[in-house]
């Protein structure tokens, strides 16, 4: 496959490698300093985009790529309040989009483990449940998208909560949670690639699970098979649907 990466930075360059370890072809490196030389890279020369760009850039990216017919898989987080609308876009074109948080084939086992756990603690509410995140000093977005995720699974399972809301050190406005709320502490330091943990805390114990990212290969890995899984096909896909989780 030739592959064109939309976004070159230390995961770009990661995906880089996965994808030429894995046979294929880079079509294009396009980053912030050369996003010009996009508009010469011939539309029969990709055969499959891998957006890992910034919340700045993906919606122009995507709409750029659908418009062109050009597959994308695209882990780019903190722009989905657009979601709606590149998703549309992409179903009048008849294109192939691959939208997942996290691309990590343990991250999305995780994923399920959080739904499951959710579902078990639903009977019982002396549990309150809350979330950290740590990532690297360079990832823009806060909470992650993994998070948010997370946050999301549980909320599917736990009635009583609606909302999420997020702690930083710098924004102490929104650490505030009602009981409708699942509180997500964002933490940034060193190069960490990313660590999750849900907490169940109660006046007498606690149930936590976590999961731990040791570098950025396996997201790197999962964002490439998304890319060969998605030649050929058309519509809306995720991690549930290449992992066949939408089967069960």
């Amino acid at each position: 496959m030739n592959i064109l990466l939309l976004g070159y930075g230390k995961m770009g360059k990661t995906i880089e490698r996965t994808a030429l370890e894995r046979g294929h072809q880079i079509a294009g490196r396009i980053n912030i300093d050369n996003v010009t030389d996009l508009d010469q890279i011939q539309t029969a020369d990709v055969d499959a985009v891998i957006e890992f760009s910034s919340p700045e850039s993906a919606v122009s990216n995507l709409r750029y790529c659908f418009e062109r017919g050009w597959p994308v898989v695209c882990g780019t987080t903190g722009w989905l309040n657009h979601r709606a609308e590149i998703e549309a876009l992409c179903l009048e074109k008849k294109g192939a989009f691959f939208y997942a948080s996290n691309y990590s084939i343990g991250v999305n086992l995780f994923f399920k483990l959080n739904k499951t756990l959710a579902q078990f603690m639903r009977n019982y509410p002396s549990y309150q449940v809350s979330m950290t995140e740590i990532h690297h000093t360079e990832k823009k977005d806060a909470p992650s998208g993994t998070a948010i995720t997370l946050a999301e699974g549980v909320m599917e399972q736990l009635p009583n909560k609606q909302r999420w809301v997020v702690s930083e050190a710098d924004r102490p406005a929104l650490v505030a949670a009602g009981e409708d709320a699942i509180r997500i502490e964002s933490v940034r330091e060193g190069t960490v690639p990313g660590t999750h943990t849900v907490r169940y805390d109660s006046a007498v114990d606690r149930i936590e699970i976590t999961h731990a990212a040791h570098s950025r290969e396996g997201f790197a890995l999962g964002a490439v098979v998304a890319a060969e899984w998605l030649a050929g096909r058309e519509g809306l896909f995720g991690m549930d649907d290449l992992l066949n989780f939408n089967a069960e």
